[in-house]
């Protein structure tokens, strides 16, 4: 993917895709929507974090930064195959506008774990000699994963460290019986992973072929609970117990007096820089497969990053320690090539974020909500914008466009309208249209912001637990006429095919 060439997408994750089976996935609907982005002249598609889902439903809190969600496996391909019998939905059925995880994953587990067994039983040869070859392929980060997970589930999902101190130390002797105990469980979550690969590479090869590139998303950190600190805890800053030492997070500002203390382990970076940044070339190539391009989360932790006291409640004590910097993307660029990455540069950003982002060659995020609080030289106003970047109405961290307006000051309302000369009823096009005849080369729109969605719709509230990650939107909220729109708006800032507009002569 061209990141210099103007573009415009949407925004939107799997499992906010509509779908009978409690939450989107990878089925019929996610092919629709490239349909739908295709005709709209939209040729990107932003993905959050297609890991595994850890506390609170997070996307950002995987327990593994190589493995995809089990959840976003479609049932309708397992069902063709022959390996599972057509699932009976529960009673009440599920809730088309919001994933009900509690009630949800049960369900589709248990739908997994009967194809898995419709596939030991009655699969192919060619499709076990394709799953055996795939295992072997993927074995340096596929092993560790399925251990991980066959000892986790039966314990209830105890992290690892509190497992039998033979396991959490990974001694052979206990990893042999483990492999020799729970081979059964060994293979229902290697196959989830094959499944997983296979679908998401069709979604993608299909998207591909319509013209739309797929847009990951890559944290910057792994959760405690996860199959890489158990795999490589001598990576991260763990005691000999293997408890956080120092964790992550950001310090206070005007948007949080206690700051942000999430928790996640910190990088030995002097341990990573003397293998020469091996892991992080393997996740890297792993998201390179799975994505034409992807936004690194909080891209400024590589110049600098803040360091919290594990025994620190909140993110007030704390202090900034130097990143790995431009060495580590030249270990990786030297092994994998140019690097097609957007870097998240939100929030405190100093010079040496900057520095590193202009000397990696990587776009910025620019977010057009933010740029009502100020004058008409704020950063985040269009006119103040730079080529390389993408422009955004807002993210998955944001409100939605009608939310932010129905919630902002008077001035912001009245500076907001007089700059996109608009009103309630229509700020959510404006931005996309300011967004769009900006000079930035990519503009991504929030799918709710493209629908003209208020509040109720927000994906989710930093820093507040539950509710989050779980909405979802139907076919019949999609009219027509937003795709008609949008593909005119792009049309006509030189984004989609001129073709769209249907000029006269």
């Amino acid at each position: 993917m061209n990141l210099n060439q103007r573009s415009a997408g949407v925004l939107l994750h799997i499992t906010s895709l509509p779908g009978p089976h409690g939450m989107g996935d990878f089925g019929p609907a996610a092919f629709h929507f490239v349909d739908w982005l295709a005709s709209a002249g939209q040729t990107i598609w932003q993905l959050l974090p297609t890991t595994p889902i850890g506390p609170g439903d997070s996307p950002y809190q995987g327990v593994s930064a190589f493995a995809g969600s089990q959840w976003m496996v479609a049932l309708e391909p397992l069902v063709a195959k022959g390996w599972l019998a057509q699932p009976s939905l529960p009673a009440a059925g599920f809730d088309p506008l919001h994933v009900h995880y509690g009630d949800v994953l049960p369900w589709r587990e248990q739908q997994l774990r009967a194809a898995a067994a419709g596939f030991a039983a009655r699969a192919s040869a060619a499709d076990r000699q394709a799953f055996t070859q795939w295992c072997a392929e993927q074995q340096s980060w596929l092993d560790d994963y399925a251990l991980f997970m066959a000892i986790r589930a039966p314990l209830g999902g105890q992290p690892w460290w509190e497992w039998q101190p033979e396991l959490a130390r990974r001694e052979p002797a206990a990893i042999a019986q483990v492999r020799k105990d729970y081979a059964a469980e060994l293979e229902f979550w290697c196959f989830v992973q094959w499944q997983f690969d296979l679908q998401s590479a069709e979604l993608k090869r299909y998207a591909n072929s319509k013209g739309v590139s797929i847009m990951g998303d890559l944290p910057i950190f792994v959760a405690h609970d996860s199959a890489d600190c158990w795999s490589r805890p001598d990576l991260y800053w763990l005691d000999e117990n293997f408890q956080t030492t120092v964790v992550a997070g950001v310090p206070p500002d005007d948007l949080g007096p206690q700051g942000q203390r999430w928790g996640n382990p910190l990088y030995r970076w002097d341990r990573m820089a003397a293998e020469d940044y091996a892991w992080w070339t393997a996740r890297v190539r792993r998201a390179l497969s799975q994505a034409d391009v992807f936004r690194i989360d909080h891209f400024r932790g590589f110049a600098g990053y803040y360091e919290i006291p594990a025994s620190s409640p909140d993110a007030k004590q704390g202090r900034w320690l130097p990143g790995p910097g431009r060495a580590l993307f030249e270990a990786i660029e030297k092994a994998l090539g140019s690097l097609p990455i957007v870097a998240e540069d939100l929030g405190f950003i100093t010079e040496d974020v900057h520095a590193l982002r202009l000397g990696c060659g990587f776009p910025g995020m620019k977010i057009l909500q933010f740029g009502f609080g100020g004058d008409g030289q704020h950063e985040f106003l269009p006119q103040m914008w730079p080529r390389e970047c993408v422009a955004y109405t807002g993210t998955h961290d944001n409100d939605t466009v009608r939310g932010w307006w129905d919630k902002a000051s008077p001035r912001e309302r009245a500076f907001a309208g007089a700059y996109l000369a608009c009103g309630a009823h229509d700020v959510h096009w404006a931005m996309i249209r300011a967004c769009c005849n900006s000079v930035a080369n990519m503009a991504v729109f929030p799918m709710q912001d493209v629908l003209g969605l208020d509040s109720a719709h927000r994906m989710n509230v930093p820093g507040v637990l539950g509710g989050n990650w779980g909405w979802r939107f139907t076919w019949e909220m999609v009219s027509s006429e937003s795709a008609r729109v949008l593909g005119l708006i792009s049309a006509a800032s030189g984004r989609a095919p001129l073709a769209l507009l249907n000029l006269p002569g």
